[in-house]
């Protein structure tokens, strides 16, 4: 491994194949828990499913103790945003969540998420969801040799907004490798072309927009973690872990096929 500008890791074959068999385990852990949101299942719940599953593989949830966080799954439920603390609050019919994943395994870390409808679901929840997925997967067909930061993120918040969303600001992607957290920093918004890093093979970064129906503005509520839409709106966010190679992106938090949910997720 080799550090060079702005502290970006570039990554070995070796090391990503280390990131992929990471990101794998947080991707299987993370649809246990997405199989398991249903009406009347708390949080708690849901992250005990991951931590159970992670540490039977003989790794660790990245996030629980990261900077205090208490647990090993982040629960985002409707109008909460990012790195909302499982609790015994009970999923109902209807409820959106943000289900956020990651696991360290021989040294690396996996970092993944999904959001899911507990339930029947309105059109209205739906149709974000739907969008941002769709915002996920453009910003990983950015993730090409040569492409810059700012041309990703004005397609993918071209595309939010074309479509009536809002592109959260505060709350962005990483680098990953031996840390959770690397450089660079991945932006989704207010970015001009042909600005921000250059995509480069060796590059291993999270690409995870997240999309309000609302205004992108959030607040942090009192525990100090949980963030909400300023305005109520509900909130959505997918998240894959992304290798640049010189044929383009590579996917490093897929499940196996076992764990894949019905709908394709």
């Amino acid at each position: 491994m080799v550090l060079i500008r702005e502290q970006i890791r570039y990554k070995s074959r070796k090391e990503i194949e280390k990131l992929r068999e990471a990101g794998r385990l947080a991707a299987n852990a993370l649809r246990l828990a997405a199989r398991a949101a249903k009406p009347g299942v708390s949080l708690l719940e849901l992250d005990k499913v991951a931590e159970d599953y992670i540490r039977k593989q003989g790794a660790r949830p990245s996030f629980k103790g990261y900077h205090g966080f208490p647990a090993t799954l982040c629960t985002s439920v409707n109008d909460k945003v990012v790195h909302g603390i499982p609790s015994k609050y009970v999923l109902q019919e209807g409820d959106i969540i943000a289900i956020d994943c990651g696991a360290k395994l021989d040294g690396y870390h996996g970092d993944t998420c999904l959001t899911v409808g507990v339930g029947r679901i309105s059109d209205e929840a739906r149709m974000l969801i739907q969008t941002a997925q769709l915002a996920m997967f453009l910003g990983i067909e950015h993730c090409r040799p040569g492409v810059r930061l700012g041309d990703m993120a004005t397609a993918v918040q071209s595309f939010a907004e074309e479509r009536g969303y809002s592109v959260v600001r505060e709350y962005i992607g990483h680098g990953i490798g031996r840390d959770l957290h690397e450089d660079p920093q991945v932006v989704f918004a207010e970015q001009r072309p042909g600005t921000g890093f250059r995509m480069e093979p060796g590059m291993t970064i999270t690409i995870e927009p997240i999309l309000n129906t609302g205004s992108h503005k959030c607040l942090v509520e009192p525990d100090g973690w949980t963030v909400r839409t300023r305005d109520g709106g509900l909130s959505a966010q997918f998240e894959h872990d992304i290798a640049i190679t010189k044929d383009g992106p590579e996917i490093l938090s897929l499940p196996d096929k076992e764990f894949e949910l019905e709908d394709g997720l």
